[in-house]
């Protein structure tokens, strides 16, 4: 039993690394996540805040995730073009983009205040 929960995690640690290795928007992702987590750091953001942006960034991530892995469930069950195909991986694609703007609003939320009472 503690044999399979391991070899789970190793396999989920596989999937993350080949995503990063793969995925040049998850590069992306994360350093704008390492961004947003210097900022925060320098703006003094509550716990919440924290909470907030931690769970957006991870949001914007497993975003990424999913649509690598229906990309290549796609490319398995569909090797030559399909349009059902292009449309899956348009609206996995456009799921990303949804998340990425979404969490841009977040960032403009928890640092604009803070960023214009810098300015004062």
């Amino acid at each position: 039993m503690l044999k399979k929960r391991i070899a789970s995690f190793k396999y989920a640690f596989n999937g993350i690394a080949l995503l990063i290795k793969t995925q040049a928007n998850t590069r992306f992702h994360l350093l704008a996540g390492a961004l947003v987590i210097v900022v925060a750091w320098y703006l003094e953001v509550s716990a919440l805040e924290w909470a907030i942006l931690a769970l957006t960034i991870g949001s914007v991530v497993a975003a990424e995730g999913f649509n690598t892995a229906l990309e290549f469930l796609t490319d398995l069950v569909s090797p030559d073009y399909h349009e059902l195909a292009g449309k899956t991986k348009d609206v996995a694609a456009g799921a990303v983009l949804i998340m990425a703007f979404a969490a841009i609003a977040v960032a403009a939320c928890i640092f604009g205040p803070k960023i214009v009472a810098l300015g004062r």
